[in-house]
């Protein structure tokens, strides 16, 4: 049995891959060009006893999907979960994109889920689970968030019409929507580290549970909705923010 994570190699994909490192299955992580994290992220998650691969893969094309999963499959056995965390960082405003890089990142940010999810149905036997990484920005206006909340509102849209399509087939797909963590993703976003520690000391004080979002709480709840507990949750976005953006 093999559960794939796009984006596995580092941030919130690897806390996920992490965190499910002795669920049993063999775990395959799908990274763009980062091998060094590739092979560090496999040596942590051999050293936490799973067996694991990464394999490099641009999902953002359909062809680079269909890749990415086919390399799974050839492993042998079923693939029994997919977490799709797999992003393109473009902080932009939308009048101010450059149109191709925007499209090229909505693609990646959106449309990537329903080409790994049709590449990975042939694979996926009933009881499988497939679980997209949003965020409250797919929801919420942020600076210069357009091109990757717009593409993760998208992948929302594309999973409440896809639910329907898979719950006859015994497949779930639902999303998490993590709260602000420390990654190296948020650099890239604000214009650099310190701009970054500024922004993670402030959001850790105004969140109602007082710290930010951590890899545990991503990894624990992907870990359940690709449970058996979790075989009657469908279509839904499910929070863990510790209460940041409920008025929003």
């Amino acid at each position: 049995m093999t559960i794939v994570v796009t984006g596995g190699t580092r941030g919130i994909g690897f806390a996920i891959a992490e965190g499910l490192a002795d669920a049993g299955e063999q775990i395959v992580l799908g990274y763009r060009s980062n091998e060094a994290a590739a092979d560090a992220a496999v040596a942590r998650l051999e050293a936490l006893g799973a067996t694991a691969v990464a394999t490099p893969a641009d999902v953002g094309t359909i062809e680079g999907a269909a890749a990415l999963i086919a390399r799974a499959a050839a492993l042998g056995g079923p693939i029994t979960g997919l977490v799709h965390s797999a992003a393109m960082i473009y902080p932009t405003t939308l009048l101010q994109a450059d149109l191709a890089l925007f499209t090229q990142a909505v693609q990646t940010n959106g449309l990537s889920l329903l080409y790994l999810v049709r590449a990975a149905l042939p694979s996926m036997p009933r009881g499988g689970s497939i679980v997209f990484v949003s965020s409250a920005g797919a929801r919420t206006s942020q600076a210069r968030y357009g091109a990757l909340g717009t593409g993760k509102a998208l992948a929302e849209s594309l999973m409440r019409y896809l639910a329907p399509e898979l719950a006859p087939l015994g497949v779930r797909i639902n999303a998490i929507a993590p709260g602000l963590m420390e990654t190296d993703s948020v650099a890239d976003m604000v214009g650099g580290q310190e701009a970054a520690e500024r922004l993670f000391e402030r959001a850790a004080k105004a969140n109602p549970s007082g710290r930010l979002t951590s890899g545990r709480d991503c990894a624990a709840l992907t870990r359940f909705l690709l449970s058996r507990d979790a075989e009657f949750i469908q279509g839904q976005v499910i929070h863990a923010n510790g209460g940041a953006y409920v008025g929003g």
